[in-house]
């Protein structure tokens, strides 16, 4: 299956065209629940998590991004139960991030607003590639305390010496908040693209292969090609690929300028 092109086909019917162990990295956001009316289209969530772990190669990463739905007065738990199935079907839940919203939209529902979405790390064994995005530490330089304590497996408190100074940068956490909106698409739920880049360069490396299989409009294959990543996507809606392979055209005429 050729690289760096999105196919208008159901992601299953796709994925069961990749070789095995043969991509590096995923990253989407399924239509969870009905919370998007994706063009009246379903998925067929527990064969397509077995074709992913088919798929990606040992040490890969997949990145799932999701949500859920509140229907008479209780949310679905669908992504927990996602989360789950993902670790029945082989792979490690490496990480539980946070996508959280800089500017929701309100929802005015008898509870406090919703502002963050899941996503979800999973790891086929040890991740072979993490390249983390460090922060400057508001303390750096200072003189740290001289002892603190932490609690051990067998319960018991244990001194250490933190002397020192505070170093200046340290990974960052596992809260990654973004502006939503803006979205100059027909497509309804295009994440930003800053998350993409943020994932694509923590999990992957130049020339490796990120696949999405709910491309929709395109978001992951315009980072890939900034980023100098290769990807496969696959596209259910005819409406929405075509979205996605104009966005990823600008790109490409906007990378050959700077070339020139």
């Amino acid at each position: 299956m050729e690289t760096n092109k999105i196919y208008n086909t159901d992601c299953l019917d796709g994925l069961k065209l990749l070789d095995n162990e043969s991509i590096d990295m995923v990253l989407t956001s399924p239509p969870y629940d009905n919370l998007r009316k994706y063009n009246g289209y379903s998925f067929d969530f527990e064969n397509i998590a077995k074709q992913l772990y088919r798929v990606i190669k040992q040490g890969g990463i997949v990145v799932w991004v999701v949500a859920d739905q509140t229907i008479n007065g209780s949310e679905t738990g669908t992504s927990f139960k996602q989360a789950l199935f993902f670790k029945e079907t082989g792979f490690n839940l490496h990480d539980t991030m946070i996508y959280a919203k800089n500017n929701p939209i309100p929802l005015t529902h008898n509870r406090y607003e919703q502002h963050f979405e899941y996503m979800f790390i999973f790891s086929k064994g040890k991740p072979k590639t993490f390249n983390p995005i460090m922060v400057e530490n508001k303390l750096a330089g200072k003189k740290r305390s001289e002892k603190t304590k932490y609690r051990q497996q067998n319960n018991e408190l244990r001194k250490i010496n933190t002397t020192g100074k505070v170093k200046g940068k340290s990974i960052k956490g596992n809260i990654w908040y973004y502006s939503v909106g803006g979205n100059l698409t027909n497509h309804p739920a295009i994440f930003p693209e800053e998350l993409a880049q943020d994932h694509i360069l923590s999990w992957s490396n130049k020339d490796n292969i990120v696949l999405d299989p709910f491309m929709g409009s395109g978001t992951t294959a315009k980072v890939c090609l900034k980023t100098n990543r290769k990807y496969i996507g696959f596209e259910i809606s005819k409406e929405y690929c075509e979205i996605a392979n104009r966005r990823v055209q600008d790109v490409c005429c906007q990378l050959d300028l700077f070339k020139e």
